[in-house]
């Protein structure tokens, strides 16, 4: 049984900035700093996959209902401006009314 018991669409608005090496990873690197990337795409639906069946509730916030799982092997990894990547571990789908979509992280979100 899934723990994410209503029908939802992926928001296709924000895989871009979630995938390595994708001018809306670069331009939101410039912007806040950092990134959190998926391995690839094909682990982003995954990671979406599991989280749908098996994933927690965390809660709400900033007005996102958030499922989270953490998983065995890294799912992605933080970039930041210098390059540095820290494997992540974590992964969330934040939920606003019946569209979703999935971040790597490295905790649930606060």
């Amino acid at each position: 049984m899934s723990r994410i018991d209503r029908p939802l669409t992926l928001d296709v608005r924000h895989i871009a900035k979630h995938l390595p090496d994708t001018p809306q990873m670069q331009k939101l690197l410039q912007r806040e700093g950092s990134v959190h990337v998926s391995n690839d795409q094909s682990t982003l639906e995954r990671v979406a996959e599991a989280i749908i069946q098996n994933g927690e509730l965390t809660g709400t916030i900033r007005g996102h209902d958030r499922y989270g799982l953490y998983f065995d092997e890294a799912i992605g990894y933080r970039l930041d401006a210098d390059g540095n990547r820290t494997p992540l571990y974590y992964g969330e789908i934040k939920v606003k009314g019946d569209k979703y979509h999935v971040i790597p992280r490295t905790r649930p979100s606060r």
